[in-house]
């Protein structure tokens, strides 16, 4: 993982998701259904499609699972448009294969170094998921993570 923690000014990104409100002994097992259907709808909409995404509404959890669209698109069933947030965030950048361990870590990096440097958070937090490749070593993948800061 790169410790290193920065604030970023994010721009709104268009994303196709579905919406679930879970509990975090769940969400590993749920997620990867949530995003499986993301991908059916997404291969048959003529979309775009950008890197999958998890967007943390709150500490419930409320998520919201699924990939970057380049643009708007009428709901399908659970397949609603949403985006990911516009405005200050505060980011690093976890790497290797994506795991639990390694994201939390990211988290609590982010977490602590916005503590430490008088930052309030707002518990919106999401990842966005690098393209995965076969033939890449798994050490190269690399996860962003993102916590909206409150406004000063």
């Amino acid at each position: 993982m790169d410790d290193a923690v920065h604030i970023v000014t994010t721009a709104e990104t268009p994303t196709a998701v579905v919406a679930e409100t879970t509990t975090w002994e769940a969400f590993p097992q749920l997620w990867p259904d949530l995003l499986g259907d993301v991908w059916t709808f997404l291969r048959a909409s003529g979309l775009s499609t950008g890197r999958n995404v998890m967007l943390y509404k709150d500490h419930l959890p409320s998520v919201e699972v699924g990939v970057e669209v380049d643009g708007s698109f009428d709901p399908a069933g659970r397949i609603v448009p949403s985006s990911l947030p516009a405005g200050r965030a505060a980011t690093t950048v976890a790497r290797g294969a994506p795991s639990l361990g390694g994201l939390a870590r990211a988290h609590v990096s982010v977490r602590e170094w916005c503590t430490a440097n008088g930052h309030q958070l707002t518990g919106v937090r999401w990842e966005i998921y690098g393209h995965w490749r076969d033939d890449q070593d798994p050490a190269l993948f690399e996860t962003e993570v993102y916590w909206q800061l409150a406004a000063d």
